[in-house]
């Protein structure tokens, strides 16, 4: 699917980040979930993989399957990374709480720039390195505001996180001939199987109550139709950029836990509060520069 209008890539990837700010407040609203991740996680990939598969079939006919044959080392390498992403996710969050979560997000436009710049040549302009630098001032103050030391393995799979969603940011810019969908598919398809691994190796159960089940499935709805918001975005802007511009999930993410009348009230400090309107207002002031300056929203 390509985009008509490049400059609707901007608001395209802004929804995706949006639909995946409610993760947290779906994995808090699961019951027990730090005991049931591999059945969450086999369910969400599932769902993705399979919804995946039903777009790329009303989008390219009954021939779609053959995407996955050209792939290729991109296209494999790119679902290797979002599956890192989408289990360091689930494990970080149910151990840690959703702010020191979504602030090790935080950190992918620095890992993914220096992916891009490693790997692609892809050059950063001044106005974003300014929003990145807005961006990460905002990060260190949200950082005072949480007790970090106490939460040293969310901290780790957060980072993880950041890492495999930064490989797959990076992989959808690497080949332009890479099937971008079909890459998400994949990275469903390896979250479901190493899941399943895992749930037949401990002898668990693929099912968990009705109210999990449906948790688990909506998520993967959300996180499913994100993506493909997001690989569409990602053929007309930088892989840096790209990042910087999804993070208004970190933004959602803390609000919808903290909105006290959706139930969880989930404190943020005012640490975090300021920290998120920096980083919120590093996102507006990026989308200004490229609507004022009319430049090609592309590799710089």
């Amino acid at each position: 699917m390509e985009l008509k209008n490049q400059k609707t890539a901007i608001p395209i990837v802004l929804l995706a980040g949006l639909l995946w700010s409610f993760g947290p407040y779906v994995v808090r609203n699961i019951d027990a979930a730090n005991t049931v991740p591999w059945q969450y996680l086999f369910t969400r990939g599932l769902v993705i993989f399979i919804l995946l598969n039903i777009f790329l079939y009303f989008e390219e006919g009954i021939n779609f399957y053959k995407n996955y044959l050209k792939a290729g080392l991109s296209g494999l390498i790119g679902g290797v990374g979002l599956a890192l992403a989408m289990i360091s996710f689930i494990w970080s969050i149910t151990n840690t709480s959703a702010s020191i979560t979504l602030l090790c997000l935080a950190a992918m436009p620095f890992i993914t720039a220096l992916l891009g710049f490693l790997f692609l040549n892809e050059k950063i302009s001044l106005g974003v390195w300014l929003s990145i630098i807005v961006a990460a001032i905002g990060i260190i103050i949200m950082a005072f505001g949480n007790d970090l030391p106490g939460s040293l393995g969310g901290l780790f799979f957060g980072l993880s996180a950041a890492l495999g969603f930064s490989i797959f940011s990076v992989s959808l810019r690497w080949k332009r001939e890479t099937p971008k969908f079909t890459t998400v598919a994949i990275g469903g398809f390896i979250c479901a199987v190493v899941s399943a691994l895992i749930i037949f190796g401990k002898d668990l159960s693929f099912l968990s109550s009705g109210k999990n089940q449906s948790l688990f499935a909506t998520h993967g709805v959300l996180v499913c139709i994100g993506l493909i918001l997001y690989s569409i975005g990602s053929k007309n802007i930088p892989a840096a950029d790209l990042t910087l511009l999804s993070l208004t999930e970190i933004v959602g993410g803390i609000f919808w836990v903290w909105l006290p009348w959706l139930g969880i009230n989930e404190i943020p400090s005012n640490n975090t509060i300021i920290g998120g309107f920096l980083i919120f207002v590093s996102i507006f002031y990026y989308s200004l520069i490229i609507q004022s300056n009319k430049r090609h929203i592309g590799l710089n």
